[in-house]
């Protein structure tokens, strides 16, 4: 007798998996339609997996997400979990005979406390809406990812996402207390705690928290909230040079000033939003300083921009700073309109900030292909961003080495390949690179003791 194939018993696994996954959930959670499933296969970079996912489980409760992993285990059935779809690196793509997992549906918030000053949120909650739930309450959710408005909380602790605010209140991980989670075999654990202090055990939750679904399913967060500021007061300054805005925003440190946000926005960037603004400047640096002090610390500032800057404004209204930071929340956005943005997410030392913008200028003349820089100034973290035509079924060689030579740069000033947006797919050629032979089998075996079959979210990460 003719041993099966590997297709064929794969075939046999999808087939079984597929009735056991209809059999012990509701009707409404297994699709299997080619349009669903296609609407499921990749995330917000555009990167995709060969061939087609199996099926797209919608789980609304902890219970979909056990029975899930319990049988995909069972099975050795590839899972990937995905939010909103809003990842920018990859982690989300899904193809050939994997099943994907959608929590964008679990999007309750379980709990606010106004008292302990923390919420109990399902994976799928807007950043945007638990912010607002928050405020209230006179709190905030402190993390403001530029996709606030569209990303959920959940792919925010996969990523251990940044944002705006980052450089004073830090990322995701510094408002995670806690999580719950799902184990690749179904095994519901609880990590963290619901006090600020707490030191028991290994911090599982910080590990779980930027592990791109690999490890776990987080299927609830315990996050911290803060007191919404007495004050703000915002800056918006123009220069001639995005370098020379750079060395600007790190004068800022060095006086002693720690801005809760600053932004900076090159020239071609600006072009794309807007060519009226890129008439103002070459660069604009939107500062903000919130609390008791910030009206004081707003002065501080612009008298430090003033002499640098071509334009300084400044306001306390929130409205108006609202409009201020309009352009940098609009860069993404107008970039995608140009055509399919690779989004490059290093951090260097802020010492060394203008050195990487302009080593990455160089990299970009020399390679012939434009790049669009951001950046969170404030912590050092740069998106410079190539633009490739859509239509193009695979990046042109040109866009991979400039990519990598931006890369290579992040390492060089003693920074990292990723800030914010994760490893995904787009980055595990260099990972090894920058966490060196040991640290990278180590955490390879932590990956094992997790997922000892390599079900979840396989190939992404590491």
């Amino acid at each position: 007798m003719t041993a099966p194939t590997t297709t064929a018993l794969e075939s046999t696994k999808a087939a079984e998996l597929l009735g056991l996954l209809a059999r012990d959930l509701a009707p409404d959670r297994l699709a299997t339609d080619p349009r669903t499933v296609a609407a499921h296969a990749t995330d917000r970079s555009g990167a995709r997996s060969d061939g087609s996912p199996l099926a797209v489980v919608h789980a609304r409760r902890t219970e979909d997400v056990t029975v899930t992993l319990r049988h995909a285990h069972g099975l050795g059935v590839p899972v990937v979990p995905r939010g909103a779809g809003t990842g920018l690196s990859g982690g989300a793509t899904a193809g050939e005979g994997v099943l994907v997992l959608d929590l964008s549906g679990m999007n309750r918030v379980l709990e606010l406390s106004a008292d302990d000053q923390l919420a109990v949120v399902e994976p799928g909650v807007i950043t945007a809406e638990l912010d607002r739930a928050a405020g209230a309450h006179g709190l905030r959710y402190a993390p403001d990812p530029a996709s606030a408005a569209i990303s959920t909380i959940g792919g925010n602790i996969a990523t251990n996402a940044g944002g705006l605010r980052c450089a004073k209140y830090g990322v995701t991980r510094d408002s995670v207390l806690g999580l719950e989670a799902v184990l690749a075999d179904g095994t519901v654990i609880r990590t963290g705690r619901r006090t600020v202090k707490g030191v028991t055990g290994y911090d599982l939750t910080a590990l779980l928290t930027g592990s791109e679904g690999t490890l776990a399913v987080i299927t609830s967060a315990t996050l911290r909230l803060r007191p919404v500021p007495m004050a703000t007061a915002t800056l918006a300054a123009y220069f001639p040079s995005f370098e020379a805005a750079a060395e600007a925003s790190y004068a800022i440190g060095r006086a002693g000033i720690e801005p809760a946000l600053a932004e900076l926005v090159d020239g071609p960037v600006l072009h794309a939003i807007d060519p009226e603004l890129r008439e103002r400047g070459a660069a604009l640096l939107v500062v903000q300083c919130d609390g008791a002090g910030a009206s004081v610390e707003a002065e501080v500032v612009a008298r430090l921009l003033t002499p640098l800057a071509t334009t300084v404004e400044v306001t306390d209204d929130p409205a108006e700073a609202e409009s201020l930071l309009a352009a940098r929340r609009l860069a993404l956005p107008a970039l995608e309109r140009l055509g399919r943005p690779l989004i490059e997410d290093i951090a260097v030392p802020r010492s060394r900030l203008a050195e990487a913008a302009r080593s990455i200028r160089a990299i970009s003349e020399r390679h012939g292909v434009p790049i669009f820089t951001i950046a969170h100034a404030a912590d050092g973290n740069l998106h410079p961003i190539i633009v490739v035509d859509p239509a193009l079924e695979r990046l042109p060689d040109a866009a991979w080495e400039a990519a990598g030579e931006i890369f290579a740069l992040a390492l060089r000033l003693g920074g990292t390949l990723t800030g914010e947006h994760g490893v995904g797919v787009l980055k595990r050629q260099w990972v090894a690179e920058e966490l060196g032979p040991s640290a990278h089998a180590l955490q390879r075996r932590l990956k094992e003791a997790f997922d000892p079959l390599g079900i979840l979210n396989p190939g992404k990460s590491l």
